[in-house]
């Protein structure tokens, strides 16, 4: 198995630290341009709602009063970096989801689905434990390196998603670009740059240290750009960071 020598970082609740977390989210384009779909969205969130991949639960505290949380997670969650011990977590074996048909009003898959051995099963436990009409907020990488090896199996296009959900029971699914081609290469620069930082003083050090000190100011230059870009529609967004879409559950067939 590769070894991963970078490891992802994970999401800690915003309030654990507000500004740490809005540093974080303007350095980790990736994790900013989640934010800025899924805030809003959680925000019309109501009643049980369940938070597939959970991890540390760092979006609960933005579920209004009218909601309830339910979070759901592997068991070896821990090779994740997660804690696997919350009590308010469940956790599985990643299949079968453990409730029962229609008990929940809405649900977050956030940045999860490419971690998962079999997404149409996910998908289609998604749209049974959800109950008519339900609102489904997910999101997923495009333009990301290879993370939580080995449990990254793939990367789904915009016409995957719509396909994967529309075969599943979903409909209205809208389905946004988080980003654009200046910031995928933004965030691929901060990948560079943080990796070429020597973490002691080896030989290896002598060639990596001026790399980062050469790559630091156009990293800067392009996390600023991406944002410019983004905020002025600029860009090309058939090259995202990523996807984040909203979709309804379908009704059941009265039988």
């Amino acid at each position: 198995m590769q070894d991963e020598k970078f490891k992802p970082i994970a999401v800690s609740p915003p309030s654990a630290n507000p500004w740490l977390f809005r540093l974080r989210c303007l350095i980790d384009l990736q994790l900013g341009t989640i934010v800025q779909y899924l805030r809003p969205g959680m925000a019309a969130l109501s009643g049980k709602v369940l938070d597939v991949g959970a991890g540390e639960s760092p979006w609960r505290e933005w579920l209004p009063a009218t909601a309830s949380y339910q979070g759901l997670d592997v068991g070896n969650a821990g090779e994740f970096g997660m804690h696997p011990d919350r009590k308010d977590i469940t956790y599985y074996d990643g299949t079968v989801m453990p409730f029962a048909d229609a008990t929940f009003n809405g649900a977050l898959c956030i940045e999860v689905l490419e971690h998962t051995e079999d997404p149409e099963l996910c998908v289609a436990e998604m749209a049974r434990v959800l109950a008519d009409h339900a609102t489904l907020l997910l999101s997923v990488p495009w333009s990301a390196r290879r993370h939580h090896i080995p449990h990254d199996y793939h990367r789904f296009t915009r016409e995957r998603l719509e396909a994967l959900l529309s075969n599943h029971a979903f409909e209205r699914i809208d389905i946004a670009e988080r980003g654009n081609d200046v910031a995928a290469i933004a965030s691929k620069l901060v990948v560079l740059t943080v990796r070429l930082v020597p973490r002691r003083v080896t030989v290896h050090a002598l060639w990596t240290t001026p790399l980062a000190l050469l790559c630091a100011p156009l990293t800067v230059a392009f996390i600023g750009a991406a944002w410019m870009s983004m905020a002025l529609g600029l860009g090309s967004r058939e090259d995202p960071l990523g996807y984040f879409v909203r979709a309804r559950r379908i009704a059941r067939t009265a039988s």
